[in-house]
């Protein structure tokens, strides 16, 4: 017999990429790379990557982009509307029937290698960047970004020698055969738990296959989605090839979705929006590519290895802040051990060590945004008004002014 012991929260004209200035975050850089601390430390307001260029919005409207670990305004984002979808999707198709359509798999495939350079090469600016910008910690954000510059190198290995076609056996007399051809412009919505990473899981086949691609990247975590596209830039692809619409998903999402000349979305998020995206794009009977919600339970039998299993639990339920859609949100515990592994994972919670996102020491950083913040916690709230046994872990005093919530299982 086995008996659920937690239900533990998983909702846990070229111009340069920001407008320089110092920004007014107080953040102690003391443990951030040379390179890391002048790129935090000249962040500026984002603006839109449309055709080679970064633009404003049209509307010149912005929102603001807050820094998890003190709840601080950073700066200020392009708010994205319809005409700037409709003309980063211009750009886009233009390059598709252009230079990039054209190419031959050969040179596309040198572009793909070349960014996966450029981002090995930028990693102490870039993981410190994300860290700044999600509280996700930076020794696993490092791990990040060189998992995004190995994604280039893989899908343009795959493209190169793995693309397969199935074909139904006939007669001698007929000849069935696939040919592999590019969608044309492919609108990209991703989420904001692992942005750099999860934004070049997309883009990355999209550009091997021949694609053009409008990103619109999670409002929450604005920051390296400019940077891949400064990286992007200085590769040398041809303009429209790669463009980026920052906004909300209401608006700039909504519209990316329901453009006709888009027969491409990929999205990762809630299952509820994925649900409203199919129904939005429907009307042209666009291809979707969706990761959507879920529950990832762990398993643990009387003849486990408690100690492996307690690693396992630790990483599977807390790293990424907790904040991921394949986080274990469910621990299923043999009776004959459930209160000695209780007992067990309840040490190794309290010996986490929660806190400051830019020092490597920190294992678990702040939730992303206070919206996200306020909603984990009403979770823990209804959980005891429900009868749960709620326990949580400490969080350090001198981080009270950000979104830091102590451990939670229940």
């Amino acid at each position: 017999m086995y008996v659920i012991v937690y239900d533990i929260l998983k909702a846990l004209s070229k111009q340069p990429l920001f407008l320089w200035r110092r920004v007014n975050v107080r953040i102690d850089l003391e443990h951030v790379s040379e390179a890391g601390r002048n790129v935090i430390q000249n962040i500026g307001s984002v603006n839109h990557y449309i055709n080679g260029a970064f633009t404003p919005s049209t509307s010149k409207d912005t929102f603001v982009n807050t820094n998890p670990y003190t709840n601080e305004t950073i700066n200020h984002v392009a708010q994205g509307n319809e005409q700037d979808v409709n003309l980063a999707v211009k750009a886009a198709q233009t390059a598709f029937h252009g230079e990039w359509g054209q190419m031959k798999l050969s040179k596309r495939l040198q572009f793909m290698n070349r960014i996966a350079d450029l981002i090995n090469e930028h990693i102490d600016e870039i993981a410190p960047l994300e860290s700044f910008d999600t509280g996700l910690p930076l020794k696993q954000t490092k791990k990040m970004v060189a998992r995004a510059a190995q994604n280039f190198r893989f899908y343009a290995e795959m493209v190169s020698t793995r693309l397969v076609g199935d074909v139904y056996n006939v007669d001698d007399e007929f000849l069935n055969y696939t040919i592999h051809k590019p969608v044309g412009v492919a609108g990209l919505i991703t989420p904001w738990n692992a942005p750099f990473m999860l934004e070049t899981w997309k883009i990355a086949p999209a550009l091997a296959t021949g694609n053009t691609v409008v990103l619109k990247p999670a409002e929450w975590s604005p920051l390296t989605a400019n940077r891949l596209a400064e990286i992007i830039d200085k590769a040398g692809l041809p303009n429209g090839v790669f463009n980026v619409v920052h906004g909300i998903g209401e608006v700039t999402g909504a519209a990316l979705v329901a453009h006709r000349d888009v027969p491409l979305i990929s999205f990762t998020g809630e299952t509820k929006t994925g649900v409203e995206i199919q129904r939005n794009g429907a009307e042209h009977m666009k291809q979707f590519s969706m990761e959507l919600g879920g529950k990832s339970p762990i398993i643990i039998f009387d003849d486990a290895d408690l100690e492996r299993a307690l690693d396992a639990c630790v990483w599977g339920i807390f790293s990424f802040n907790g904040e991921r859609c394949t986080a274990n949100s469910r621990l299923y515990v043999h009776e004959s051990i459930a209160s000695e592994f209780i007992e067990r994972l309840k040490a190794r919670v309290d010996n986490i060590r929660v806190g400051d996102p830019l020092d490597e020491a920190t294992e678990i950083g702040p939730l992303i945004h206070r919206n996200h913040y306020d909603h984990v916690k009403s979770h823990i709230h209804q959980a005891k008004e429900d009868g749960a046994t709620v326990y949580q872990g400490n969080v350090p005093a001198e981080y009270d002014l950000g979104c830091f919530i102590p451990l939670p299982c229940f």
